[in-house]
């Protein structure tokens, strides 16, 4: 029997200063991996917190992105708030926020002033362009991070405009790599009992995800990259496209010809694995159009479930295009934990997400619901800084938190 095992970040502490998207992603994953994260926002609440009061479809994001959490408000505008964040700083492992460069040295509680409180606290900064460098005050938000970093500019169809992805993905990917980066600072503190700041920038998180698209630099004399709509951002692959079918959309990709061939068998052509249009992948590259049109011609009579049963049968790589209704009542989803159903006390039954990061040896931790704005002020004032009810109360009344 396996033994059973604590989450890998049991007894970490977690001041999360996150807002909107990126920080809490952090802090959410820090959380599900067994840390003890302290959501800190100002008495109004962060931002997302504010767009929730006036609707808008925010409310949910932020339940997601903030369940396992407590929450406590504090004033750093006051200089009291001031005491009592450098006070959470010494009992804090990690300190994670995501505002623009500078805000929080201009507030008293940058990283020189808080590790100087305790030098084994890890200091985690997210920007949308980094800490140093000629744009680092440039305003960023997820879709200006991605027409800055060249992701829209590859985005769409060739002949439309170009398109930002649906997802936020530039918030996403930096919240992951910040995560990266605050366990790589903690193993390294095990090693050498020293914290250290670290820092992720939007706009570098973007740019590894556009190396097929890249890759056309080095491939056409004049260096032009276009939009390849759902097509390989390299133009180097194919068959590799999103088919419309008889009840929606499905994508298939071939990358190699043993793929291929398997596909032919699948669409009952096999003659097509042997025509020298399409024998090979740089046949098949050349004559683009052509294996798009064989494939498109199959596909516009089936369904997405007959499709993927010809497809999987041959083990050619596939799948339907799902939507997100789809994907909240998908079985391999639902049975693996990543979407876990609660109860919320403000929003009801709703669907939030686990964590993509698994440890074998130790049951996923359960999702929680968000705490309201403020919801565990005298329980963290009290353990982590000794406060009584009284002064908590006289702290709430001031206006500090």
């Amino acid at each position: 029997m396996e033994e059973v095992r604590p989450p890998p970040l049991t007894g970490v502490t977690v001041i999360d200063m996150g807002q909107i998207y990126q920080g809490p992603y952090a802090g959410l994953l820090l959380a599900k991996a067994g840390a003890r994260v302290i959501k800190v926002e100002p008495r109004h609440g962060e931002p997302l917190r504010v767009r929730e009061a006036v609707g808008g479809g925010a409310s949910l994001p932020l339940a997601m992105l903030n369940s396992n959490k407590r929450a406590i408000t504090l004033n750093l505008k006051a200089p009291r708030g001031v005491e009592l964040m450098k006070a959470l700083a010494r009992k804090a492992d990690v300190l994670l926020e995501n505002f623009a460069p500078g805000v929080m040295d201009k507030l008293g509680v940058g990283p020189a002033a808080l590790m100087a409180e305790n030098p084994r606290l890890i200091y985690a900064s997210a920007t949308g362009y980094g800490l140093t460098g000629p744009e680092r005050d440039n305003l960023a938000m997820d879709i200006t991070i991605q027409a800055a970093s060249g992701a829209i500019s590859v985005t769409g169809f060739p002949d439309g405009p170009p398109v930002k992805a649906g997802p936020a993905i530039a918030d996403f990917l930096s919240g992951t790599h910040l995560y990266g980066a605050i366990v790589t600072a903690l193993y390294e503190r095990e090693r050498t009992g020293r914290g250290r700041l670290v820092e992720v920038a939007m706009i570098e998180t973007m740019f590894p995800s556009l190396a097929s698209n890249l890759g056309m630099i080095h491939s056409r004399p004049d260096n032009t990259i276009g939009r390849t709509g759902n097509r390989h951002g390299g133009l180097s692959v194919s068959p590799y496209n999103v088919y419309a079918c008889q009840d929606g959309w499905f994508a298939i990709i071939c990358t190699n010809d043993g793929h291929w061939r398997s596909l032919a068998t699948a669409m009952g052509r096999p003659e097509l694995a042997g025509d020298p249009r399409f024998a090979s992948n740089a046949a098949r590259v050349t004559h683009m159009a052509e294996t798009d049109a064989a494939v498109e011609a199959w596909a516009a009579n089936l369904t997405r479930a007959e499709i993927f049963a010809a497809t999987g049968a041959h083990r050619v790589p596939s799948a339907p295009v799902r939507d997100l209704q789809e994907v909240l009542e998908n079985e391999h989803m639902k049975g693996r934990g990543m979407l876990e159903v609660i109860d919320h006390p403000s929003l009801g039954r709703i669907t939030v997400p686990g964590s993509p990061l698994r440890y074998h040896g130790t049951p996923q931790t359960p999702a929680t619901p968000s705490p309201a704005i403020g919801a565990d002020n005298a329980v963290v004032y009290s353990e982590l800084l000794g406060l009584s009810a009284e002064e908590v109360a006289t702290l709430a009344e001031a206006g500090v938190i």
